[in-house]
């Protein structure tokens, strides 16, 4: 309670100069500070002068040769294989790519449909070619799990927003299914009735780094490498810029 608006700046500006922590450390150090003033000691502080700002690190992006692709690729198998030739074949962050539906797929037009993306918005980008075939004999074997759960007594999916309220049965109708289900159902009450979601995260995660150990890869790859990669390598095959930020459904072209 003796310290106040001076000792708060005093104390951002050490982070900042001495400490030498990033950004986002230090907004979160000020929103700590002004939670405790405000909600527990019930203190005003007041004025806070404006702190020396924390640099924001600009990382230059990695972006792998196509032989280097080819190679993490060829190192991944069964579904983190798949859906890591999404990424790179079509552009999608890795979030997007798994919350996928059947129903967001055109094989026909070779088109998959992205809805809610970044900024909450929907975009449609290519189904590669190379991934068509495989990707069909995948939900396959997705449908036959699927059709598994509905004669246990499951077969539910988790849905967007209050759409349960609105279409109580597009829970169970294989169209709302995830491309890629995870391998377990979820009976957490929390979420609802058991229900499936997609693959976690974090499994197609540490297989892409695996992967890329295997493949002998020197640099550090990520699922995102691929959707930097997919962006570069359509640029330097002469792609129009414009149409590269559409297809990685970035709202401002210099991102």
């Amino acid at each position: 309670r003796e310290m106040g608006a001076t000792q708060v700046t005093d104390f951002l500006t050490a982070l900042a100069i001495r400490d030498r922590v990033s950004a986002s450390t230090q907004n979160q150090a000020l929103s700590g500070l002004l939670f405790l003033y405000r909600f527990v000691l019930c203190v005003d502080l007041g004025d806070i002068a404006p702190p020396p700002r924390a640099r924001t690190p600009h990382h230059i992006p990695v972006v792998l040769s196509q032989m280097d692709v080819k190679r993490v690729l060829d190192a991944l198998d069964g579904v983190p294989r798949l859906v890591a030739t999404l990424l790179y074949g079509a552009g999608l962050r890795l979030q997007e790519c798994l919350e996928v539906r059947v129903k967001d797929l055109d094989f026909e037009r070779r088109e998959i449909t992205v809805r809610r993306g970044k900024g909450q918005k929907d975009r449609r980008v290519m189904l590669p070619e190379s991934v068509r075939e495989a990707l069909r004999a995948h939900l396959v074997d997705v449908r036959v799990q699927h059709e598994a759960d509905l004669r246990a007594g499951f077969g539910r999916v988790v849905l967007p927003d209050a759409l349960e309220r609105k279409l109580p049965s597009a829970a169970t109708d294989w169209r709302w299914q995830f491309v890629f289900p995870a391998g377990r159902i979820c009976r957490d009450p929390r979420f609802g009735p058991p229900s499936r979601f997609h693959v976690h995260e974090s499994l197609i995660e540490k297989a892409v780094a695996a992967a890329a150990l295997r493949a002998g890869v020197t640099v550090r790859v990520t699922c995102h490498t691929f959707r930097h990669s997919f962006a570069t390598h359509l640029l330097e095959t002469g792609s129009d810029i414009r149409t590269v930020q559409e297809l990685l459904g970035h709202s401002d072209v210099s991102t």
